[in-house]
């Protein structure tokens, strides 16, 4: 482990990047799912962004799909990269990077969500709790698979694994850590996180702070995928560069040197960069992830 500065706090993250993303394909054939294009940038850009507005200034991002990909991206950040050759889930990627962590706290955030969560509130509660564990959790939302206790910020249970209550909040994928909890992983093994959760909530050291402020999107599947960009709605939709003239847009992304050609309609879409609408397309929710050009009717489908 490095070893920071006194005068450091809390300037680390790691990002995790190294999964399949088998619910989002065919997207992911052609990217690594946190690589997936958000309104004309890569997701994992919009993650470092929240980190950023956090004070992290040092990045790990772990891969295994499609590493080259990742070649260009976070140009001028201070990013390192760690290739899993096999998979070694959340609990084995943080214990391989063990040697890259500062003697300071870590913020741990999943590659497939997208948030404007006050992730200062979590830092601050984390370093103020000297918990060795800190989830940021929401209060509402599907998956609430997180018992509290509300009076000492503790969780009790996760998927009611220990019996002791059902789920109240959502865990939002991010969360701190201190370095001493990498001493419950184990060397060299595929393990998840859960397992030494579970150990620190038996034990009452497994904190969390609620985060229902901001926007928090998972973007796992495709439905969730075209639903950020519809909730995002921002003014810059459509690339300068893409052509779209005499084409109908409506509630839909276009990306870099993307083409609709005239009379075409794309309804609720999102065109990656490069992608191409003929004259005269109608797509409705419709995802277009090659530079293959599309024409007639399509709906809810990946082109």
């Amino acid at each position: 482990m490095e070893r920071a500065d006194k005068s450091s706090r809390m300037t680390q993250a790691f990002i995790l990047g190294a999964g399949l993303g088998t619910r989002l394909r065919p997207l992911t054939d052609h990217l690594p799912k946190p690589l997936v294009p958000l309104h004309q940038r890569p997701l994992a850009a919009w993650t470092v962004d929240a980190c950023e507005r956090a004070g992290i200034k040092r990045f790990a991002i772990n891969t295994h799909h499609l590493p080259g990909a990742w070649e260009h991206f976070g140009d001028g950040k201070d990013i390192t990269f760690f290739h899993e050759p096999d998979l070694l889930e959340t609990g084995g990627g943080l214990k391989n990077i063990e040697e890259w962590i500062r003697d300071e706290p870590l913020l741990v955030h999943n590659g497939d969500i997208f948030s404007t969560l006050p992730l200062h509130e979590l830092v601050a509660a984390h370093k103020a709790s000297g918990l060795p564990v800190t989830l940021a959790v929401r209060s509402f939302g599907e998956a609430r698979h997180i018992a509290l206790n509300h009076i000492e910020d503790r969780v009790t249970d996760i998927r009611g694994m220990l019996g002791k209550s059902e789920g109240t909040h959502v865990f939002t994928g991010i969360y701190c850590i201190n370095p001493l909890f990498l001493e419950m992983l184990p060397e060299g093994k595929k393990i998840s996180v859960i397992p030494a959760f579970l150990e620190l909530a038996r034990e009452g050291k497994l904190g969390a702070v609620v985060l229902d402020e901001g926007e928090w999107l998972d973007l796992g599947e495709r439905d969730s995928y075209l639903e950020a960009h519809r909730k995002l709605a921002l003014a810059d939709a459509i690339h300068p560069s893409a052509k779209v003239d005499g084409a109908k847009i409506e509630g839909s992304a276009v990306g870099e040197g993307a083409t609709i050609g005239a009379g075409a309609e794309v309804i609720d879409s999102v065109i990656w960069a490069g992608g191409q609408v003929l004259p005269g397309a109608r797509l409705e929710r419709c995802i277009v992830c090659s530079g293959t050009p599309v024409g007639g009717e399509h709906l809810d489908e990946d082109l």
